[in-house]
């Protein structure tokens, strides 16, 4: 008696009968490597994408530069801080650019991100040091929305580390 495999046709026994099942079935698990082989691809050239966004963001936040954030910002923002302010996107463009609270670092320690779509989610341990020298290590959640004008910031929400 022949041992018996889970994948039918593509068992593991080597016999003269079975040589003939063998090619199918290389062509088969080849094909479908081959199908997932792009849909990985996109994710992480979106994922690369967003990296980009959100180094902009970071050096926009440094620079107090207004026009960046305006483009980087979605015109829906809710932007969240870790007391709990809410601000919409013209508001935290005034608060971010405004002389002597822009932000003097902002550096991100780690960083993970998916993909969903048009949608791409980002959790990140931040440190944010304002223009007095204090500095702030957060957990960033930000949602970034894939537009005509690129990757932008939809949401963001901060919740202070110890």
């Amino acid at each position: 008696m022949r041992p018996v495999s889970a994948f039918g046709p593509c068992r593991s026994v080597w016999t003269p009968e079975r040589v003939g099942y063998k090619l199918p079935c290389m062509k088969i698990l080849l094909s479908l490597l081959f199908l997932c082989v792009p849909i990985f691809a996109a994710e992480s050239a979106a994922q690369k994408e967003i990296a980009t966004a959100l180094d902009a963001w970071k050096q926009a936040m440094v620079k107090g530069d207004a026009a960046a954030l305006g483009k980087l910002y979605h015109a829906d923002l809710d932007y969240e801080h870790s007391g709990g302010k809410h601000e919409t996107k013209s508001e935290s463009i005034a608060a971010a650019t405004a002389p002597g609270s822009i932000a003097k670092a902002v550096e991100v320690h780690s960083s993970s991100s998916h993909v969903y779509g048009n949608t791409g989610v980002v959790n990140a341990k931040v440190d944010i040091t304002n223009a007095a020298g204090a500095t702030s290590h957060l957990d960033l959640l930000m949602v970034w929305l894939k537009t005509p004008q690129g990757w932008q910031l939809v949401a963001r929400h901060a919740t202070k580390l110890p």
